[in-house]
């Protein structure tokens, strides 16, 4: 059985990804050592809030058609398939050393790309009319936040040298 899915689920799951996101790196700053360190963690957490936020305007402002459920669902199941979905897919809970914020910066590193593989084959269960297109918006926030933590990693890096 093949499922279609529409813009309001696919943004839902987006808002839960980057409040897992969020959670990643509030967790993470209580196990590393350094205000410095710590701070870059908060303020990825917090980039995570805004991300978070500007989905949910995006959710907010889809049309009733993009809406539309695609898949005939009288138990509300989709929704909580898409959360699990969610929870396990990108931001799941690894084993990783965080105390080092150069492998929590490699890790988070990691799970953007996921996210990106993620909504990529998303995409292809988004019919065009319930608003496909729009997971391109996604897609260039989840880069962006690659090019950060890109960034990031080279300072500590750097500053570790």
């Amino acid at each position: 059985m093949s499922y279609d899915f529409n813009m309001y689920e696919i943004l839902a799951m987006a808002e839960k990804i980057e409040k897992n996101g969020a959670a990643f790196y509030r967790k993470s700053a209580e196990g590393i050592s350094g205000s410095p360190n710590r701070d870059i963690l908060l303020e990825l957490a917090d980039m995570e809030d805004q991300h978070e936020k500007i989905f949910a305007t995006l959710r907010a402002e889809l049309s009733e058609n993009e809406k539309a459920p695609a898949t005939f669902d009288p138990d509300n199941e989709m929704a909580l398939y898409l959360e699990a979905l969610a929870d396990i897919r990108v931001f799941f809970k690894k084993k990783i050393d965080v105390t080092s914020i150069e492998e929590i910066l490699k890790e988070a590193i990691v799970a953007e790309k996921d996210s990106i593989l993620f909504y990529l084959g998303m995409k292809d269960l988004v019919p065009e009319k319930l608003g496909r297109g729009k997971i391109d918006t996604i897609i260039k926030e989840e880069m962006s936040h690659i090019k950060i933590l890109s960034n990031k990693l080279i300072e500590c890096t750097k500053d570790s040298k």
